[in-house]
């Protein structure tokens, strides 16, 4: 970063603010996707810039540059200056310097290899050799190799004395096959499409560790190919733990973000069923459901030490004992909604205003070891690695789909079944939830892709569960 944002800050002349907050971040990403064995894009980005925030007359107004000299700054605190006078006349709330407090630190991502280690061959190389062990057979009709680095910079500084750095470099990776025979096709993936997505370096690219993976997803493709439908029928249910970052994120993370319980995505993303009374009163789950917020684990996509407000992170339990205790809210959802919340406001880039956004979202491990829950099912259908997705804008009726599973029969895993999914009632299945596995079967996810806000905000959230059963669930196949 060779910008320096803090001698900015004391140039500025906003006289009648109350607060100014400066937030300069220098971003730059890499792609390199190999299809069937061929390089398709190479390719690399760079975005840098400032957005500048005011709080005045009880308001923020935001505006953003990527100028960065004093006169383009200036422009843009003015503008937000005026933006917030503009925004007092219509204000449903009247903020306080008490939603941007004083916060001074650092933090970076862990790393044991740094991104140089591998060069662009060295990566499409291995991309390439995955596309190669991926195809075992000839039904293999198409394989896909990717990888996408980010390697982010970010200084916040404040009038009130704030002055945090935050550097940060992630890894999405995604390997696929599909295999076809006659009209049936089957695809299989890397746990779901970008699941594997980590804050860390290029140990992540290990070639033996990523090749049996794409052995793997090779064989589980052909086998899908001669698999039987997945019944249609009321059952026990078993999720992996690639599946339970779905069902974490959509029926858990959504519906307890506050400013949509606020009302503030009702035109774009929808609301939530969950109410402001409902936060410790309502019974979520079962007594065996546990879920943090958590930005301090080490290589999870969302770690962090401060939100883009200046709130230091911290672990703290959303759901405990299957009780909703707090919501996904920053400062300012705080003030509103007079709910107890979490350090999660965040924003996507420079020339974007921060969000509430979930982060780490974790349901934490039981005491069930894999094969004792499977053992003590006399029927049911074990599910992995999400396919498809589809919940209402109350995040309440959902209808998932999976890539992979197995049938359950007295106890044991037995036939591959293609094509399963599964439907529910949010708080109806978490209180269906009758084991959760132990650390042994905790595994830990993340995506690159989870849309929020006007204009639109695509942000890094980060997933980790146990293996998980639900009894009495409705579940289907393709051809129900």
């Amino acid at each position: 970063m060779n910008f320096d944002i803090s001698p900015v800050l004391n140039q500025l002349d906003l006289p009648q603010a109350d607060w100014v907050g400066l937030r300069h971040q220098a971003k730059q990403s890499t792609r390199r996707y190999v299809r069937d064995g061929k390089p398709q894009s190479n390719s690399r980005s760079r975005s840098e810039g400032v957005m500048v925030e005011v709080l005045a007359q009880g308001q923020f107004g935001y505006a953003a540059t990527n100028h960065l000299d004093l006169a383009s700054l200036q422009t843009a605190a003015q503008r937000a200056y005026h933006q917030a006078i503009a925004a007092a006349r219509y204000g449903v709330h009247g903020f306080t310097i008490a939603a941007r407090p004083k916060a001074v630190g650092t933090y970076q991502s862990p790393l044991q290899k740094p991104l140089d280690l591998m060069s662009v061959s060295d990566v499409v190389g291995l991309l390439v050799q995955v596309c190669d062990t991926l195809k075992v057979a000839d039904p293999i009709v198409s394989t896909t190799a990717l990888a996408q680095t980010t390697e982010t910079q970010q200084r916040f500084v404040s009038s009130n004395g704030s002055d945090v750095f935050q550097s940060f470099t992630f890894i999405d990776t995604d390997y696929e096959a599909t295999a076809q025979e006659g009209t049936i096709v089957q695809k299989r993936s890397d746990n779901g499409a970008f699941a594997r997505c980590y804050q860390t370096g290029v140990e992540v690219l290990d070639l033996e560790t990523v090749l049996g993976r794409a052995q793997r997803i090779g064989e589980q493709a052909l086998e899908l190919l001669q698999a039987q439908e997945c019944p249609t029928t009321t059952t026990h249910l078993v999720l992996a733990p690639d599946q339970m970052m779905l069902q974490i994120h959509e029926s858990i993370g959504h519906p307890l973000e506050l400013d949509r319980i606020l009302g503030d995505e009702r035109n774009y993303a929808g609301s939530s069923f969950v109410k402001l009374s409902d936060f410790g009163q309502l019974v979520y789950g079962s007594p065996l459901m546990n879920v943090t917020f958590d930005p301090s684990v080490a290589g999870e996509m969302a770690s962090y030490a401060f939100d883009d407000a200046g709130m230091p992170a911290s672990r703290e339990y959303l759901i405990k004992q299957g009780l909703l205790l707090r919501g996904l809210g920053s400062l300012e959802s705080q003030a509103r909604s007079q709910v107890a919340g979490v350090a999660n406001f965040r924003a996507t880039s420079w020339n974007r205003p921060p969000i509430d956004r979930m982060a780490n979202l974790n349901l934490e491990p039981g005491e069930s070891r894999f094969d004792q829950m499977i053992a003590s099912i006399e029927s049911g259908v074990y599910m992995e690695s999400n396919r498809s997705w589809s919940i209402d804008d109350y995040r309440n009726k959902f209808q998932f789909g999976c890539e992979y599973a197995r049938l359950i029969e007295n106890g044991r895993l037995t036939k591959t079944l293609r094509n399963p999914n599964y439907r529910g009632i949010t708080n109806q299945f978490w209180r269906s939830l009758i084991q959760v596995g132990d650390a042994s079967t905790f595994e830990m996810y993340g995506t690159p892709f989870c849309g929020k806000g006007e204009p639109n905000q695509c942000i890094r959230v980060g997933h980790a569960s146990p293996v998980c059963a639900f009894r009495d669930i409705e579940v289907f196949g393709g051809a129900a």
